[in-house]
């Protein structure tokens, strides 16, 4: 067994593998990951631990029955400046990796939406051409457009008060054809919360990163790699090429502060053997927000009430993917497009991924994303594949797709919160010397992106650096 900690019948202040360069990261999501590389890039001894045998946590590469799919289909941004440094420090090829596709919302053709494309022109001339070229919208559409943009701008895209998205675009006059087949998407899309629950404030800070910032900030970045391989995998790797250990399929069932500012672990897995006990001089605790306050709850010598509270506030939202694989011949006209969503009609459907243009193994595979898909989820997986296929052939006008060969239904129920006006996230401290927090829960600027456990994990890194002897 590595010497990163030790057993029971130890001593921890005489282990001569534990120093006060010995840390922990308990939870192999991106925020975790994040925090595990910037800490064996700074010279800790880190110990990787992920309950399950795959890291990346609520975005990560699944074994189905019928292929390797990710548990959700997701979109990067230009602007995750700190996911791809970690990308480029842990030897990810951008190029090779991710499609980089200019900002845009199309859809179908025929199908009653828009067609937005900006050129790659430097900003904010991007934005004004696209505008200027869009089809599918009326002059007082561009004119609203217009008008939020030049605001926001003006605002320095702060409130003084948060309030909702719907509020907001009601404030700026926004017209309901551009509120349908714009704000209202990328609202979805960006915060995984409707608009009329959608807090006002991150929706602006995504946007004023994004669509406010420089023209390869609104990039959209499509993963041709599974999830799990996109960063973690390789940060696990970088961790152990730096004298660190990962331990998957290691559950971590408690976190308690004992003598000489030391952590003791007690963890549960066949990775370990069973049942294991070791010590570290630090930790920082990347799990979903439940999971830490159950691992905080009532920790002996430490009040950590207030910050449990916070972490069982959250109301979870979930993303449903659906997957419906084609004769490999099947082929969009695009990586993806834009859909316009009606659930009262069945019409479950977002945005849909042509994998095969991301990946050729996965050629004649769509990938169609539902957020914020509580009542979606609340379908039978047979009823919605259907639903979703047959909104499929409709769209495109292509009766095929109403048939795939196969489907496979996957819905994080936990993928984020709910994103609310005036929501309070904690911070990465935790008030105990020695224990940082982590996740894309934290307090910060943006939803629970990527980008948002990206810089958590950074951040608690820093604080654990701070902290500990």
């Amino acid at each position: 067994m590595a010497n990163d900690g030790v057993d029971k019948r130890g001593d921890a202040r005489t282990e001569p593998g534990l120093t006060s360069r010995s840390v922990a990261v308990v939870g192999g999501g991106w925020a975790g990951c994040a925090a595990a590389v910037e800490l064996a890039r700074a010279g800790y001894k880190v110990t990787l631990f992920e309950a399950a045998r795959t890291l990346g946590g609520r975005a990560r590469r699944v074994d189905t029955d019928r292929a390797h799919l990710d548990n959700g289909q997701h979109i990067l941004l230009g602007a995750y400046s700190e996911t791809l440094r970690l990308m480029k420090l842990t030897g990810v090829d951008r190029d090779q990796t991710l499609l980089s596709l200019p900002l845009q919302m199309r859809y179908p053709p025929g199908s009653g939406g828009m067609d937005f494309v900006a050129p790659r022109l430097p900003a904010p001339l991007h934005l004004a051409l696209a505008l200027l070229r869009a089809k599918g919208l009326r002059r007082d559409d561009k004119l609203s457009l217009a008008r939020f943009s030049t605001t926001a701008r003006w605002m320095g895209w702060r409130l003084h008060t948060d309030c909702s998205v719907s509020e907001l675009l009601q404030r700026f006059d926004q017209t309901p054809r551009l509120i349908q087949l714009m704000w209202r998407p990328l609202c979805l899309a960006a915060l995984n919360t409707p608009p009329e629950r959608a807090s006002a404030q991150i929706f602006l800070n995504v946007l004023r990163d994004s669509l406010g910032a420089r023209r390869s900030a609104s990039d959209m970045l499509l993963p041709r790699a599974d999830l799990s391989a996109l960063l973690p995998e390789a940060a696990g790797a970088f961790v152990e090429a730096h004298g660190g250990s990962v331990r998957g399929g290691a559950k971590v069932q408690a976190i308690r502060p004992i003598e000489n500012r030391l952590w003791q672990l007690e963890v549960s897995g066949a990775a370990v053997g069973g049942q294991w006990s070791t010590y570290f001089s630090g930790v920082v605790l990347a799990t979903g927000a439940s999971q830490a306050a159950t691992l905080l709850h009532d920790m002996p010598g430490a009040d950590t009430s207030a910050l449990c509270r916070q972490l069982t506030a959250f109301e979870p939202e979930a993303i449903t993917t659906c997957y419906l694989q084609y004769d490999r011949a099947t082929r969009l006209g695009l990586p993806f497009y834009a859909l316009l969503d009606d659930p009262h009609n069945y019409q479950w459907g977002q945005f849909v991924f042509d994998r095969g243009q991301l990946d050729e193994a996965q050629a004649g595979l769509l990938a169609v994303v539902v957020s914020a898909s509580g009542e979606a989820a609340g379908q039978s997986q047979d009823l919605l594949a259907e639903a979703v296929a047959v909104q499929l052939a409709a769209v495109f006008q292509r009766p095929e797709l109403g048939r795939p060969e196969w489907f496979k239904v996957i819905t994080e129920k936990r993928a984020t919160y709910a994103c609310t006006p005036g929501l309070v996230r904690p911070g990465n401290a935790s008030g105990l010397a020695g224990l940082a927090i982590a996740g894309d829960y934290t307090a910060g600027d943006y939803p629970a992106t990527l980008e948002s456990a990206v810089r958590s994990g950074v951040a608690a890194a820093g604080v654990l650096g701070r902290t500990t002897i």
